[in-house]
């Protein structure tokens, strides 16, 4: 029977799966003749992973005691962009983007929106797609939802799922099209983000408009962003234009966390065939090339289409399929990531030139 010392030591060297890296000394142990009362505090969400860990504690010990394992979570605001204030009632402002149109960004957004809840921490999703907003639709709203109105002033996000939701579709009609030239767009979608009534988020997702244009650069300026996701397929005009994604948020200074590949194989219905239509592993060549991690491949599939479609994504609709699995696992790579990005953080070099 190990000591409890011994214990803590052995649990303090084992392997974060979703960080690559040891846990560390955020272990407590309560201890008798028959259990291990095992408690963890992280700092990202990962409730999920509460009965593989035992699992996987169990086997590292090699204790015959009972394994009983508690996760508290602690999560905290990560270091954003420049010296911007942060948004009222949000810890974290995560960025969800493409370089192109397509490639099942808002699709990607709203499932790990979903998926982040279901590990346990408080979310809300901002769709920030004026000219195309498909967030109310995805996530069950009616038609005419339309926000409640705090003080005259704020508006308060409805919630579906246990998410928080704003988006421009809630306060138009869904055949109003946005004819806005671009000061319109961005003056709304400030208006947006700063009269949003938000209730004590750890993590807001951005489901951002497809480009390099007004609205990603007003967003980059002005709103304080932890991280970012760039969602692209494997097909070399997606990757092409995913580039310039990750390209504009180097350059405006906020983390790209990892890509997920979307549409990455078709398995035939009928069959079981895999078929890559899109073409193979690049979004591995993209992650490679960038020096960011793959955080997870999806599968082109009716399924996760007909489901967003429905107001019940993959990740509520068919909570234990292997498509909502890997949802659950990248929006813990997504939380952990934030993680190694603040104990990574240093400052930057500064030069001067005469131009």
């Amino acid at each position: 029977m190990l000591t409890d010392t011994q214990i803590l030591a052995q649990l303090a060297e084992l392997e974060d799966k979703n960080t690559g890296q040891a846990y560390g000394a955020v272990w407590q142990l309560l201890s008798d003749d028959k259990r291990l009362h095992v408690r963890l505090s992280l700092a990202y969400a990962a409730l999920g992973e509460q009965a593989e860990l035992e699992q996987r504690i169990a086997k590292a010990l090699s204790d015959d005691r009972q394994i009983i394992l508690d996760i508290d979570l602690a999560i905290e605001a990560h270091a954003t962009q420049g010296e911007l204030a942060g948004l009222k009632g949000v810890k974290n402002v995560i960025a969800v983007a493409s370089g192109k149109g397509g490639v099942g960004k808002s699709t990607t957004t709203v499932n790990l929106a979903l998926a982040m809840a279901k590990e346990g921490a408080k979310v809300g999703i901002l769709d920030a797609d004026i000219y195309g907003p498909s967030q109310g639709m995805m996530m069950g709203f009616a038609p005419d939802t339309r926000p409640n109105v705090r003080d005259e002033k704020f508006f308060v996000p409805p919630m579906a799922h246990g998410v928080q939701v704003m988006s421009m579709a809630f306060l138009t009609t869904q055949d109003t099209p946005m004819a806005w030239r671009g000061p319109m767009v961005t003056g709304a979608l400030m208006q947006i983000i700063n009269q949003t009534d938000w209730d004590d988020l750890d993590y807001l997702f951005i489901d951002m408009p497809p480009g390099t244009g007004d609205i990603q650069l007003t967003l980059s300026q002005k709103v304080p962003v932890a991280g970012s996701v760039i969602v692209t397929t494997p097909q070399d005009i997606a990757l092409l234009d995913a580039r310039r994604g990750i390209e504009m948020f180097n350059k405006v200074n906020i983390p790209v966390l990892g890509v997920v590949e979307n549409m990455s194989v078709h398995i035939c219905s009928n069959c079981g065939h895999h078929e890559a239509i899109f073409g193979d592993e690049g979004g591995a060549a993209l992650a490679k090339e960038y020096q960011v991690e793959v955080m997870g491949k999806l599968p082109l599939s009716l399924d996760i289409r007909q489901q967003c479609d429905s107001g019940y994504p993959s990740v509520i609709q068919d909570s234990d399929s292997e498509v909502a699995r890997i949802y659950r696992s990248i929006a813990r790579k997504i939380g952990a990531g934030l993680t190694i990005k603040e104990n990574q953080f240093s400052m930057p070099t500064i030069g001067m030139s005469d131009d």
